[in-house]
């Protein structure tokens, strides 16, 4: 289960984190070699949505908010020297 701090537009925004460690965690790894998923969330039936990692531009824009909604992420941030990657869900055509 993951937390969904921000939405941009259509797209469900989702931080690979993994708590500040220097790895990616491996959903992340997954996502990125396989950018076909199914989400569900709370009350809703899943439904088809493609990933991709957030541009340069785009995360520039959207880690304040991110940062905003959960302050623990700036903290992990801190912690590690990887760029911690935000990742686009966007529904399927």
């Amino acid at each position: 289960m993951l937390t969904t701090p921000h939405q941009d537009g259509d797209a469900i925004v989702i931080v690979a984190s993994k708590g500040g460690e220097d790895s990616h965690p491996a959903w992340y790894l997954n996502l990125v070699e396989n950018p076909e998923v199914i989400v569900a969330m709370k009350n809703a039936p899943g439904r088809e949505m493609n990933a991709r990692v957030a541009s340069v531009d785009e995360r520039e824009r959207i880690w304040p908010l991110v940062t905003a909604a959960y302050s623990g992420y700036a903290g992990y941030q801190e912690k590690t020297d990887r760029e911690i990657p935000l990742v686009m869900l966007k529904p399927a055509d």
